[in-house]
């Protein structure tokens, strides 16, 4: 467990480094008993564990994990006041189950997974997750992972690439996009987030650039999907949750694309354990959007624990 740093002065820009997205919905829709235990499961800046906090201030615990050191450093910032009820931990979410099992938790009343990438991330981490940026092509979440995005881009062979930016990205133009890579890396190791970035969009015709987002947006989704293990880790979460949740407990998931969102809702539907409450994904409004356009693109589903293992699956 993380410790709150001592003679800690709260930083008030920490609230303006990442705008947490369909908190209002969040908060609807978590619904803990008195007493119960939340489950932070991907703190980031521990903007959604504030607003739980002061919005269910009769929770006995919120336990808050993040795979980034960092960015849980500041959440601490963010959540002292309420040091006495909160615990940190630098961990993976996928590994909550047998995290919680160590701390003698067996039942929680709800988890939240969001699965963004924070502002801080992108904008002041300085590990290449921008491709606005010019900064070391790293994109660990978890500096003390062992591979980074620079090793994948290098490495990889150019169809294994190809294959890892058409699945991850979704990107239509990866057989291109994985050809200009391997002709740029030939001259040297690409090393940076900006030569990774225009290197992608050199690739596509200028001509079918996406007009809302940049031409490497997708590549560098595939290549962070890929280093940060982030299916593999859903997918594991998605299956060992419901068994650490009490009858009644809520597990929502915040997913930003439509790859994670169809694990999501595939995996809620199918799961005995779980009763489906959102039949559809709860989106932002208009006005969220607008203040913040980096919540565009999210989706919110929540299912609910069934008393007994043997109900039937959702259909």
């Amino acid at each position: 467990m993380m410790n709150f740093p001592e003679n800690l002065v709260l930083n008030s820009d920490i609230s303006d480094l990442h705008e947490p997205v369909l908190l209002k919905e969040v908060l609807e829709y978590l619904r803990p008993e008195d007493g119960g235990i939340v489950v932070d499961a991907t703190l980031g800046m521990g903007g959604h564990s504030q607003a739980i906090l002061e919005r269910y201030p009769k929770i006995s615990c919120l336990i808050g994990m993040d795979r980034d050191g960092e960015a849980l450093e500041l959440a601490a910032q963010r959540l002292e006041p309420w040091r006495r009820k909160v615990a940190l931990f630098h961990a993976n979410f996928a590994d909550m189950a047998d995290m919680l099992e160590a701390e003698g938790i067996r039942q929680v009343d709800a988890v939240l997974v969001d699965l963004g990438i924070s502002s801080y991330q992108l904008e002041q981490s300085g590990r290449g997750f921008s491709f606005r940026k010019d900064e070391p092509l790293d994109m660990r979440m978890d500096r003390f992972s062992s591979i980074m995005a620079a090793d994948l881009v290098n490495q990889l062979p150019k169809e294994k690439l190809e294959e890892l930016i058409f699945t991850y990205g979704e990107e239509r133009w990866a057989a291109k996009i994985a050809s200009a890579i391997e002709a740029a890396r030939q001259k040297g190791p690409i090393l940076t987030s900006r030569e990774l970035a225009e290197i992608v969009e050199r690739a596509i015709p200028r001509r079918f650039h996406p007009k809302r987002i940049h031409p490497a947006t997708k590549t560098f989704q595939a290549v962070r999907i890929a280093v940060n293990r982030e299916f593999e880790n859903l997918k594991k979460a998605l299956d060992e949750v419901p068994g650490i949740l009490k009858p009644g407990g809520r597990f929502l998931v915040i997913s930003f694309h439509s790859l994670e969102d169809r694990l999501v809702k595939q995996a809620f539907r199918n799961d005995p354990r779980l009763r489906v409450i959102t039949k559809r994904p709860v989106k932002p409004a208009a006005a969220e959007t607008a203040a913040n356009p980096r919540a565009r693109s999210a989706k919110l589903r929540v299912a609910e624990r069934l008393a007994g293992a043997g109900a039937e699956a959702q259909t």
